[in-house]
């Protein structure tokens, strides 16, 4: 039987970066991970999340300033904290996987960090929803086909 909580299907291994690391430090440490997102940890508190979609979206001279010659000098020296979803949508680690797909919906994100008493312990993003949604009903047609 699949379990439904959201500690059963998070990943615990969280990759995570400081508010005060350069953007293409994020960049670099999400391509050699192989992840979307990474939680934003400052002091032991996840302050919050930046995505590769963040990255994606900025808009150089906004952020810069329209000094073209120094843009890609302050890009290079400009902390993730700048560019993060600041106070993320969090989720308890024994909320069931519904409630974390409604709230993942409700909001239009891909992914919570989890939570217990205030410390991240994992995160949880659609494609693990997925995944135990797949399983379900692998397990469901497996049961159907045997009777």
């Amino acid at each position: 039987m699949v379990t439904k909580q959201v500690k059963d299907w998070m990943n615990a291994h969280v990759i995570t970066v400081s508010g005060s690391s350069a953007l293409p430090d994020a960049y670099w440490l999400m391509i050699e991970n192989d992840v979307r997102r990474l939680p934003v940890v400052d002091d032991g508190a996840l302050v919050g999340i930046i995505t590769l979609e963040d990255l994606r979206r900025m808009d150089p001279v906004k952020v810069a300033g329209f000094d073209v010659i120094h843009i890609s000098n302050m890009l290079a020296r400009l902390p993730v904290r700048r560019l993060m979803t600041k106070n993320p949508k969090t989720i308890a680690p024994t909320a069931s996987l519904i409630e974390a797909a409604r709230l993942m919906l409700a909001n239009k994100i891909s992914a919570l960090p989890v939570l217990d008493d205030g410390r991240l312990v994992g995160i949880i993003t659609e494609r693990d929803i997925f995944r135990a949604f797949v399983e379900s009903e692998e397990q469901r047609e497996a049961v159907g086909s045997a009777a």
